[in-house]
């Protein structure tokens, strides 16, 4: 096998392992926010005990990576992958991160606020399908797709916006359920930021391909 064919499949590996990650911390905040809707503690413990599997594939492929940087020595768009991936494993490491924190907060949650639970279900659905068209961008090298999830963050930062509006309503009628709130809207925060993340990775993206690595937008 020539160095380029063994380099391409080593790269194809890359991908394959970037993938499996990423399905894993996108089943983690699957399993987190339905024990948080179900009040499912031992469906939190699964979640916050599997953040592991995410940990120990990020220092997988982090060894991967730098075995790549340091026998094949690539150059230009081919460094520009790796790097990138780099990168990505630790915005996704902070995705399972985040779903263990929510699965958490979830094992103590005592009460519930019907009228946030479908709004945060929403936005939930929303970051996690940004993180799933992140990764799927990067490994396709997908620039538009990338540009379309960055432009979706507005959806889940407007859904935080309007968890919090809701929850000062609640509030004001019942502030017994203060205690409550703050644990929804700190479940809300969380899934704010795996929005952020996804971002991250899409930016990663973008220089992956051009060179150009743009933020703050």
């Amino acid at each position: 096998m020539s160095v380029r064919k063994s380099f391409d499949a080593q790269l194809s590996e890359l991908s394959t392992s970037l993938i499996r990650m990423g399905s894993i911390a996108v089943q983690a905040i699957e399993d987190a926010i339905r024990a948080f809707k179900t009040q499912d503690p031992q469906l939190a413990r699964q979640v916050i005990e599997g953040d592991r599997r995410v940990d120990d594939m990020e220092r997988e492929i982090e060894r991967h990576c730098l075995t790549l940087l340091l026998r094949q020595q690539p150059v230009a768009r081919d460094l520009r992958t790796v790097s990138t991936a780099l990168k990505m494993i630790t915005d996704i490491e902070r995705i399972g991160d985040a779903a263990a924190d929510i699965a958490e907060i979830s094992r103590h949650i005592n009460g519930e606020i019907p009228q946030l639970l479908s709004l945060i279900d929403e936005m939930a659905a929303e970051a996690r399908g940004m993180v799933v068209d992140a990764v799927d961008a990067f490994v396709r090298v997908d620039t538009a797709k990338a540009e379309a999830v960055i432009a979706r963050d507005d959806i889940v930062d407007n859904a935080f916006n309007e968890v919090k509006t809701r929850m000062v309503e609640v509030l004001h009628q019942d502030s017994s359920m203060v205690d409550v709130a703050i644990d929804y809207l700190m479940i809300a925060k969380y899934l704010e930021r795996l929005g952020d993340h996804a971002v991250n990775i899409c930016e990663w993206t973008e220089f992956s391909k051009t060179g150009i690595h743009n933020t703050g937008r």
